[in-house]
């Protein structure tokens, strides 16, 4: 059985696979061969070097693992045809997700950029008024695995938690939740909108003016889901007319975001490159779940871990 794999891991786990299934035969390069996608049986990606016309050359083809989260990219309408499993990295991100997002709540109440941009100019001002966490209210859209963890972090702040989910099922550590059909009604108390939402339909420029207007003054938008969530006019507007005080963005559409944009300049937005997923542990994390699923393949089970939903793209 061959697995050709787009992602080329460190020798440690190449040594891992290899030790774990040694009758198969793992291939890791750079791009896909015509040659070995005819023969492979299972590939592993992170999905964005899919295509139609590889779907048609992998003529052997029954499993896609893709070793991440996002979906919107592949070529769902070839891969439900041929009846392909694909399996995704759902879960590996709550981690370095949460950690970063309560590391940029407590950048914004610490006045950390202030700080340092003060300690540049070896400036002593102790009348900077620094806030907290605790007490605030967070609002996370997206509660599932990575908003969950969010949730569970800000509870340590002891920040009172919303959530919104597609399901209204109720998730741990979120003190109440909404549905995306009354986002409207979650909004107004929050502090803190923090949005892990995937790219889909129902999602992409969700967020509108009138969200924008239902939020408190002094509240801060974070986004780590999707660029598409919404029209990037829509948010400067909203930050000009000073309808929220500030926005701290990890992901655009498109990206990267390019030089010259109005983000990079304005003192009410931060600017990550989306790197809030990033950690020396992602790759470890990916293959532990790839190996439980090889091994339910292997027996021709059923319970895989991160099934796709084909006809929804997640």
């Amino acid at each position: 059985m061959l697995i050709l794999s787009t992602i080329i891991p460190d020798e440690g786990i190449q040594t891992k696979m290899k030790d774990a299934f040694p009758g198969l035969n793992f291939i890791y390069q750079e791009g896909w061969m015509d040659e070995q996608l005819s023969e492979a049986e299972i590939l592993i990606t992170y999905g964005e070097d899919l295509t139609e016309k590889i779907i048609g050359k992998a003529a052997n083809l029954k499993w896609i693992m893709v070793m991440s989260a996002g979906m919107e990219l592949m070529p769902f309408k070839a891969i439900e045809e041929r009846g392909i499993l694909v399996t995704n990295a759902k879960g590996i991100h709550k981690i370095p997700m949460a950690e970063y997002t309560i590391g940029m709540l407590l950048q914004y109440e610490k006045k950390l950029k202030l700080l340092m941009k003060n300690e540049r100019e070896e400036m002593w001002d102790r009348k900077i008024e620094v806030g907290e966490l605790n007490g605030k209210t967070m609002l996370v859209l997206g509660a599932g695995a990575i908003g969950g963890e969010v949730a569970r972090l800000g509870k340590a702040f002891r920040m009172t938690t919303l959530g919104v989910n597609r399901s209204g099922k109720l998730v741990e550590s979120i003190d109440r939740l909404y549905t995306l059909d009354n986002l409207l009604e979650a909004i107004p108390g929050a502090d803190y909108i923090v949005s892990v939402l995937p790219s889909t339909d129902e999602t992409k420029d969700l967020l509108q003016k009138e969200h924008f207007k239902a939020m408190k003054e002094s509240a801060v938008f974070v986004n780590i889901g999707r660029g598409d969530l919404i029209d990037e006019e829509v948010l400067i507007e909203a930050l000009e007319a000073g309808e929220l005080a500030h926005a701290i963005l990890d992901v655009f559409d498109p990206e990267p975001l390019e030089k010259g944009h109005p983000f990079w300049r304005m003192e009410n937005v931060t600017v990550t490159p989306h790197l809030s997923s990033k950690s020396g542990e992602y790759l470890p994390r990916t293959f532990a779940i790839f190996e439980k699923n090889m091994r339910e393949y292997l027996k021709s089970g059923k319970d895989f871990i991160n099934v796709i939903d084909l006809s929804r793209g997640y």
